[in-house]
Parts: C-alpha cells; sequence; structure tokens
C-alpha cells in the first residue's frame, strides 16, 4: 500500500482482538481498549516495516533478493 497507513487495518484487527478479550474477561469495554492499544501498535509497526522497503506492499526487492518488478522471475 504505497503512500497509505496501515493504521486503520490495525485498529479493526485490534478492536476484533480486544472484543474477544473483553468477552473473556467480561468487561467488554477494557477489551475493546486494550484492543485499540494492540492495534496501534500493529499499525505503526507494519508502517515503519513498509517505509524500511521503501513504501511497497508487494513483489520483492533487489534488495531483499526478490524480484524487484514483483513478477514470478522471468
Amino acid at each position: 500500500m504505497k503512500g497509505r497507513s496501515h493504521l486503520g487495518i490495525g485498529i479493526a484487527l485490534g478492536v476484533g482482538v480486544g472484543t474477544a478479550i473483553g468477552i473473556a474477561m467480561d468487561n467488554l469495554a477494557l477489551g475493546i481498549g486494550i484492543g485499540i492499544g494492540i492495534g496501534l501498535a500493529l499499525g505503526v509497526a507494519m508502517d515503519e516495516k513498509s517505509k524500511r522497503r521503501g513504501g511497497g506492499s508487494g513483489g520483492g526487492h533487489a534488495s531483499d533478493g526478490g524480484d524487484p518488478d514483483g513478477g514470478d522471475g522471468d
């Protein structure tokens, strides 16, 4: 996802996990709060990883031994 933030994806995943945690703890509000925190951390981590890779999300890069144009090596 070049030029886009992964923060929304992380928060969405975190809310899902947090809902499950909240139901298990019988405190949904606390679980969703924990999930948002987890989601923020995941989103920021995915953004940083994307920045280190040059902003692209698909295909390989010359620096990691992959095919720079994202093809199958042909």
